[in-house]
């Protein structure tokens, strides 16, 4: 396979018609299922066609209802034709299985989470939340990584001067690009207060009644 790094609008639009959606350096779809034996199932088909490239590309995520598969070139941080390609070929398995690739299931549609803390001496606060985290080291030097890839990943936002008005820790919800819209208008409606769309659709800073920011993230206008 070709292992061509991708923009964001190509990685995004290789994969749609697919069922996947791009979120920010990977490509993510979800398989409904009606338990855990089906999930195993969903599993095998999808790791027995990636083969030798299941363990540098493909991470998995299950419960009795739902099976999440993310691809990514792991240690690049970054989607390849070699991502796509496997996409293509695990939807087929999956599909012949019996089973369908969707981005936008019933309870909700993918998504990825970050926290993401500010700070003024990055190197000084990043060690603290490594070691109590348990994290790992990525490839971009701001950024830590669940080991399991089970929680949040976090990610430090250079600031230039002190600030004790806002909070310094908020949330980076990346959501597909077709359900953010939605998404902030669903938070607005239950209380929540648009702080910024001035980046949007890369991004629109909410708050909730009492100021915790979150951001909604997309890839969008971001190449």
């Amino acid at each position: 396979m070709a292992d061509t790094i991708l923009t964001e609008s190509e990685a995004s639009l290789a994969v749609e018609d697919l069922g996947w959606r791009y979120l920010l350096d990977c490509l993510t779809t979800a398989v409904t299922v009606d338990s855990l034996f089906d999930a195993c199932e969903v599993i095998r088909a999808a790791v027995d066609i990636a083969g030798p490239h299941a363990n540098d590309h493909l991470r998995l995520r299950a419960t009795a209802d739902r099976v999440e598969l993310t691809l990514e070139t792991r240690g690049e941080f970054r989607v390849t034709t070699q991502d796509v390609d496997l996409a293509r070929s695990i939807t087929k398995a999956v599909r012949t299985a019996g089973y369908q690739t969707v981005a936008h299931p019933a309870h909700h549609s993918v998504q990825a989470l970050a926290i993401a803390i500010d700070a003024m001496d990055i190197p000084a606060v990043r060690p603290f939340w490594k070691a109590v985290l348990g994290y790992d080291d990525v490839a971009a030097p701001a950024d830590l990584v669940d080991p399991s890839y089970g929680g949040p990943s976090l990610w430090f936002q250079q600031m230039d001067e002190p600030r004790t008005q806002r909070n310094r820790v908020h949330l980076d919800l990346t959501v597909p690009h077709d359900d953010a819209v939605a998404r902030v208008e669903a938070a607005l409606a239950a209380g929540g207060r648009l702080v910024s769309d001035d980046h949007a659709r890369a991004f629109w800073i909410l708050a909730d009644p009492e100021g915790n920011e979150v951001c909604v993230c997309t890839w969008q206008d971001r190449d």
